[in-house]
């Protein structure tokens, strides 16, 4: 990477644009709980008896299919989406919105074979024998159901310590059939469906929403950037111990939507294993032609990096992340990074408009044999004045920064730091504590991006 490196300006979120979709999405949940008055959902409460227990069953039911679907929306990588809020906290309320779809549909459950069997005078275990076996699309729902459980189960916190990061990915991926199977039952049984048009109308829009933007952004646009922008490896380089840059050439990158700091899903089609898509920050800013990722091999499929050839093609989905300088107004500016999340905060430095003197790097690492892209660096702190400070050696307890630098305040370390633009990006229990000592110093410009899946 060179100085006539050049970034790619794109053009910024409107203010207005994340407030709009939250409101929809709070709109949605209102709108199923209209749609459950209408369809006489109050007066089976109001009744009392199994009836009220089955009508607060339709209703748990109706919020759980109405937030499985805007869960599926939220991940369903549509660009206006993620630049609103960044992939990291999508990716939080994704998994706040999963778990309380999935306890709704628990309840749901419970409470219509309750109902079912109060009403009809049977046992629970007949009654749901015969609502999985003689109702249209339950035998479907069923199975569905069994997906849901796989993936919610994976999905705690303790479970995904547990696993490698493709194997709770593709685990995750029968979400998206779990949503598929659960759902149809409804529209076929369902007396919020079969006897209100306007219903009928509503769900058969939010579920056509929700298919559509899996099967244009998840799938659709990927490959068509894909194709379009032919992208294949043109230089394996080594950086560090276990840190590897991929330089990568194609048509029109100019064309990419991709600012310095966001990340791609990359696939490289070297063989076996090569479906397994990898989240890789940019390491420097996009260039017409030639674009460039650095990669810490972690052992979780990250090594093979270091063995690819020039030439194998790559696969693309993305970019994604807010960690750009899209909202950056000029000013003194700190960028506080951890190990391998120094590769898109480089990238900024090499692409925010900063005056000279105006940028200070806090990089944390171990060992100074740890610290990478050493002659990058250097140029940057001659000819655009940017302040390089190693943080060498063990983490002192307690704090993010290691024993040498445990008792000065941020403040001490970066002098006025309480008005600069600050940019934090490394592992997620790091970054937290970076953020907590920075908001107590009084920063008000903090930018960060996880690693957390």
């Amino acid at each position: 990477m060179t100085s006539d490196a050049v970034a790619v300006r794109r053009a910024e979120t409107p203010w207005w644009w994340a407030d709009t979709a939250g409101i929809a999405a709070a709109a949605s949940l209102v709108v199923v709980a209209a749609l459950w008055v209408n369809g006489g959902g109050v007066s089976e409460i109001a009744g009392g008896g199994w009836a009220a227990v089955t009508g607060a069953g339709r209703l748990a039911g109706l919020l759980a299919a109405d937030l499985m679907l805007l869960q599926v929306l939220l991940l369903a990588r549509i660009p206006a989406v993620e630049r609103a809020f960044g992939q990291d906290r999508l990716a939080r309320w994704h998994r706040w919105t999963g778990f309380t779809s999935f306890n709704l549909m628990a309840v749901h459950i419970v409470l219509i074979v309750l109902g079912y069997a109060g009403q009809a005078h049977t046992g629970v275990p007949a009654q749901l024998w015969d609502l999985v076996t003689q109702y249209p699309g339950m035998l479907l729902a069923t199975a569905g159901t069994a997906a849901l459980v796989l993936v919610t189960v994976t999905s705690l916190r303790a479970a995904r310590r547990r696993l490698r990061y493709e194997s709770w990915h593709l685990l995750h991926l029968y979400a998206y059939l779990g949503v598929g199977l659960a759902l149809p039952h409804q529209l076929w049984t369902g007396a919020d469906f079969i006897g209100s048009a306007a219903a009928r109308a509503y769900w058969w829009t939010l579920y056509a929403a929700a298919a559509g933007a899996v099967l244009l952004y998840r799938v659709g646009l990927p490959l068509w950037r894909s194709h379009r922008h032919a992208l294949k490896v043109g230089e394996v380089r080594t950086e560090g111990p276990g840190l590897t840059s991929v330089y990568l050439r194609g048509r029109h990158l100019e064309q990419l939507p991709v600012r310095a700091g966001q990340f791609f899903l990359w696939r490289f089609l070297d063989g076996p294993g090569w479906s397994r898509a990898h989240p890789y920050s940019l390491s420097g800013p996009p260039r017409p032609g030639l674009l460039r990722i650095t990669v810490k091999d972690l052992g979780d499929g990250s090594a093979r990096v270091a063995t690819l050839r020039p030439g194998t093609r790559v696969l693309i989905e993305g970019p994604y992340g807010r960690l750009t300088g899209e909202s950056y107004r000029g000013g003194p500016v700190t960028l506080v990074a951890c190990g391998v999340g120094v590769t898109p905060l480089l990238a900024l430095l090499w692409d925010l408009p900063y005056r000279d003197g105006e940028a200070t790097l806090l990089y944390r690492a171990r060992h100074e044999a740890d610290l990478a892209f050493r002659d990058e660096l250097a140029w940057l702190a001659r000819h655009r004045g940017v302040r390089v400070v190693p943080l060498l050696g063990p983490r002192a307890e307690g704090t993010w920064r290691p024993r040498a630098h445990a008792g000065a305040p941020l403040a001490a370390i970066v002098p006025g730091i309480r008005t600069h633009q600050v940019y934090v990006c490394g592992p997620d229990d790091w970054t937290e504590t970076v953020e907590r000592e920075a908001r107590a110093a009084g920063v008000e410009h903090l930018h960060t991006e996880r690693f957390a899946w």
